[in-house]
């Protein structure tokens, strides 16, 4: 079991809280809104609890479940309140069109919440290529990127105490190709797949 705190109340952070207190873990809901954050936490049930939006979250794993231009602000605003936590970065960013990101760089929200996380804090990138209802209903592959190994472990098993399969791609650079596989994810529902019932995964063959 482990101790999540989600830092929004939205969609993600509804199907997130959902799927992990269903996997046994505990969750805090924190948001600018209070009366959202107790909203989702009295929908979600089972011990759910909210916390004050700035304060040190209860979970040893935060959440982060904002859009991609809230994300680095909220880490840096948290400041301090997050040394010793792992902290989870879910989110794309799409540039108007989703046929590439916002950002021209070669780097990630992940990277740059890395830059602004307090000294003791561990960076993961996770969860942004499924899309939410994908994640409510289904058992999608989570590929997970972070360059602290134990970091990674533990946001391994709490994926997998959600029933899904976490796949480690690598270090927190890998976090931009990430970004990059959730722009692929908008091209094939456009496209290829032609809806969005469907999620990027790993098939391994026989030797």
């Amino acid at each position: 079991m482990s101790s999540i705190s989600i830092i929004g109340a939205g969609n993600m952070a509804r199907t997130l809280g959902a799927r992990a207190i269903a996997g046994g873990n505990t969750v805090e809901i924190m948001s600018r809104d209070p009366s959202k954050a107790a909203d989702l936490a009295e929908a979600l049930g089972d011990g759910a609890t909210t916390g004050a939006w700035g304060t040190a979250p209860t979970g040893d794993i935060v959440i982060v479940a904002l859009l991609h231009d809230g994300v680095v602000p909220a880490v840096a605003q948290y400041g301090d309140a997050l040394a010793g936590k792992v902290v989870v970065d879910i989110s794309n960013p799409f540039n108007a069109t989703f046929d590439g990101l916002a950002h021209h760089e070669q780097t990630s929200v992940a990277q740059e919440v890395a830059k602004v996380a307090p000294a003791g804090a561990s960076v993961v990138k996770a969860f942004n290529t499924v899309f939410r209802h994908v994640l409510e209903k289904g058992r999608p592959d989570v590929f997970v990127a972070g360059d602290d190994a134990a970091a990674k472990a533990r946001v391994g098993a709490f994926v997998e105490s959600l029933g899904l399969r976490p796949l480690d791609v690598g270090g927190l650079k890998m976090a931009h190709w990430l970004e990059g596989a959730g722009v692929v994810t908008v091209g094939l529902a456009h496209h290829g797949v032609g809806n969005l019932d469907f999620a990027l995964g790993v098939t391994e063959v026989p030797a």
